[in-house]
């Protein structure tokens, strides 16, 4: 359970990664999967990174990323990619599943997270 976010980053990494592949080499994929599981995965990939320079640069292994940090950047990624962006990038679509989306990630994210951080306490706890 140690490394449960590091995973989570990974197989987030890699299927994003082959979705985008599949997408530019124009193979069919369902639209469920063309249209909403990068804007899911998104999310813990870029809380992970952030958490991984944050555990370095304070040289603190066990830093944590706060609920409110993260309901940040959920908020802040619905704003530019849901509000901003669609009035002035074609790419863009402003999109409520979207939104939903980022903050059902960045919660996901958040309990991954806290499970690592409770059994490494109760580890703790124990010695």
């Amino acid at each position: 359970m140690k490394k449960i976010l590091f995973y989570y980053f990974l197989i987030s990494l890699l299927t994003g990664s082959t979705i985008y592949l599949l997408q530019y080499l124009s193979f069919p994929l369902p639209k469920f999967i063309s249209f909403y599981v990068n804007d899911f995965l998104i999310i813990p990939i870029v809380l992970y990174i952030s958490l991984q320079i944050l555990k370095w640069s304070k040289n603190d292994k066990s830093y944590t990323l706060s609920f409110p940090i993260i309901l940040y950047v959920c908020f802040m990624y619905s704003l530019l990619f849901e509000f901003i962006f669609p009035k002035y990038l074609a790419r863009y679509t402003t999109d409520i599943v979207d939104i939903l989306l980022y903050f059902a990630s960045g919660l996901l994210f958040y309990y991954l997270q806290k499970i690592k951080t409770d059994k490494i306490s109760k580890e703790n706890n124990r010695i």
